[in-house]
């Protein structure tokens, strides 16, 4: 399109157009793309460590249970399952759709805070254990909710128009300095429209944690529990 136009008085204001301006635009462009990278990998990591740190409070419960009758770690090692069962099945869908909330209480792993409170220690091992796991339990649960407000994070409408707004710009000026030779212009336009494309793809397929082919997976909860992981 600008070489279309580089005829007469235009071609000679294009070519007055220093090259000096093209290495700024790019450096412009390079920091939008850092700047909206960053937020996407650090709410990738973020939503890793809330997972990891959920499956290891659910599994640290499961283990100081062992202090209790075998009745109690049957009835908690049930509600544990449940829990991840439901997770997996249920909420991990939810996610990646972007549909998860924080109005609906997980009420399995609630019943289970509520079945480990109500527990009647009868050695001071036990007590300590009770209030191990009812801690365990409510990092789970905090865990949950920091997974769930991670899942709805996205890089915003405003991001994405500045970073194509400069991406544009600087297109424009490959054009207007290579204008009077149409060949180089091509070439350069369609160098830096390849790392354009790239960039933007990165991002976006990494954006919005658990979605798409790179989602994350919740493989550290299944190893909790591993005979859900088999039946899948």
């Amino acid at each position: 399109m600008i070489t279309v136009f580089a005829v007469g008085e235009r071609a000679r204001s294009f070519k007055a157009i220093s090259p000096g301006l093209l290495p700024p635009l790019g450096i412009i462009f390079g920091l939008f793309v850092v700047f909206t990278a960053a937020q996407v990998w650090t709410d990738n990591e973020k939503a890793k460590a809330e997972i990891d740190r959920e499956a290891s409070a659910l599994r640290s419960a499961e283990i100081l249970v062992t202090s209790f009758p075998t009745e109690t770690q049957v009835q908690l090692r049930e509600l544990v399952r449940r829990y991840i069962a439901d997770v997996v099945a249920q909420e991990w869908p939810l996610m990646a759709q972007g549909m998860a909330n924080l109005r609906a209480i997980p009420g399995v792993l609630a019943e289970a805070l509520q079945a480990t409170l109500a527990l009647n220690p009868s050695s001071e091992g036990q007590k300590t254990a009770q209030r191990h796991i009812a801690t365990a339990l409510e990092t789970a649960l905090d865990a949950r909710r920091q997974r769930i407000i991670i899942s709805e994070s996205q890089v915003n409408l405003v991001k994405w128009a500045c970073l194509f707004m400069q991406a544009l710009c600087a297109l424009v000026a490959i054009a207007m300095v290579h204008s009077d030779n149409r060949l180089a212009s091509i070439i350069a336009m369609g160098i830096f429209a390849t790392g354009i494309a790239a960039s933007i793809f990165l991002i976006l397929a990494h954006d919005r944690p658990f979605i798409g082919e790179l989602s994350i997976k919740p493989d550290p909860l299944l190893q909790v529990m591993p005979e859900i992981a088999s039946s899948r």
